[in-house]
């Protein structure tokens, strides 16, 4: 099959990101269904994509003919079969939790059409295991997107073990039609490329914190001051507490138990508190956007330290065949995050040897192996 035989979509959830690629791929002129568990979520979901539509039409990034004509090319469902009994391609975007992925995968498989695509907007889970849930895991591949899928430009289109060429190659033209920038991740590996090179400032981020040395505000306004958008504990609120909390769970399983989420993540989880999407998570958020005082900058905290970080972790995803260049990897990191330079070009004005340092510094200081600079990070020969 090829990306021209694709005319109608299922996505699986309508929660953020569910309700994002709906209407990314209404917005690519595709029909689309909208599945969830409640007819409350579907229509809470549908309300948002409405909603989005109209600020694009005030916008005139859409004319009122290009909205009807998307509102009149979605349905939605609750019962998960009648949801995908004529698409071509099903996307799901259900809570990360394995054994409920497997769940809706299972089930999407017995109802959807034999030649159908099934996609997993997973952010790191293995694809791989997910397939394995279907009797069709030659046509199962991971097509990430990124929050908020409308602007946000990377897609990662990620090779499970048992993942056809033909899928693969027909994903990666989808999101191109999606208006969006797939790279290809050859390699099933936990957290993929974006998840991944960010993953160990998680940790470093926790030990910040748990060690007294900043609070969360101190570093975003120090980050906001050398020109990031938006700090990094702003930027978990945003995303959403619960994902960084299940995803370092999930890390710290399959990667190493220094990836364990922190004591006062946790406690935020248990109080029901994460981020924008409650209105509090790390911050208040009722007012929009939260307000960060610059003034509180720990002036003393070297940015260089997370850019370390990245540019090590990125060089292991060359190492183990994630991907296949220093290339893809910036490029999926300027687009997944709006980041202006991506951490190998980054690095090159930086110089590898004063990045090598650094790792090795921070490994000692807190005592965390993930730290620990790569062979390939020490030679620089990148």
């Amino acid at each position: 099959m090829k990306v021209g035989n694709i005319n109608k979509i299922a996505v699986m959830g309508a929660g953020d990101m569910g309700h994002g690629i709906a209407e990314v791929a209404l917005l690519a002129g595709y029909k689309v269904t909208v599945r969830d568990i409640e007819q409350r979520l579907v229509d809470r979901g549908l309300s948002r994509i409405k909603e989005s539509l109209g600020k694009l039409l005030e916008k005139q990034k859409i004319t009122d003919e290009n909205k009807r004509t998307m509102l009149a090319n979605i349905e939605t469902f609750v019962d998960i079969g009648e949801s995908v009994t004529d698409v071509d391609l099903v996307i799901e975007a259900v809570p990360e939790i394995m054994d409920l992925k497997r769940q809706v995968f299972q089930a999407v498989d017995a109802a959807a059409p034999s030649h159908a695509i099934l996609a997993t907007n997973t952010s790191n889970m293995s694809v791989t295991d997910i397939a394995s849930a279907t009797k069709r895991p030659g046509q199962v591949v991971g097509m990430h997107f990124f929050n908020p899928a409308v602007l946000m430009k990377l897609v990662e289109v990620i090779k499970g073990e048992k993942t056809s060429e033909e899928t693969m190659q027909l994903t990666y033209d989808l999101a191109l039609k999606m208006n969006k920038v797939p790279v290809r991740v050859e390699k099933d590996s936990i957290g993929f490329v974006y998840n991944r090179v960010n993953a160990p400032t998680a940790i470093l981020l926790r030990q910040i914190v748990e060690k007294g040395i900043a609070a969360p505000e101190e570093i975003d306004a120090r980050m906001k001051k050398v020109g990031m958008p938006m700090g990094p504990y702003e930027l978990m609120d945003y995303v959403g507490l619960d994902v960084a909390y299940y995803g370092a769970l999930y890390f710290a399983d399959r990667l190493s138990s220094e990836y364990q989420p922190a004591s006062w993540l946790k406690a935020k989880i248990d109080a029901g508190e994460l981020g924008k999407k409650t209105g509090k998570g790390i911050y208040d958020w009722s007012k929009g956007r939260p307000e960060i005082d610059l003034s509180k900058a720990k002036e003393d905290f070297d940015p260089t330290v997370l850019i370390a970080i990245q540019v090590n972790e990125a060089t292991k995803l060359l190492e183990e065949g994630v991907v296949k260049s220093a290339d893809e990897i910036d490029k999926a990191m300027v687009n997944g995050g709006g980041a202006g330079f991506g951490p190998f070009q980054l690095a090159r004005g930086i110089g590898y040897d004063k990045l090598a340092k650094i790792c090795e510094d921070l490994a000692q200081q807190y005592g965390v192996t993930v730290f620990k600079p790569t062979e390939t990070l020490k030679q620089g020969n990148i």
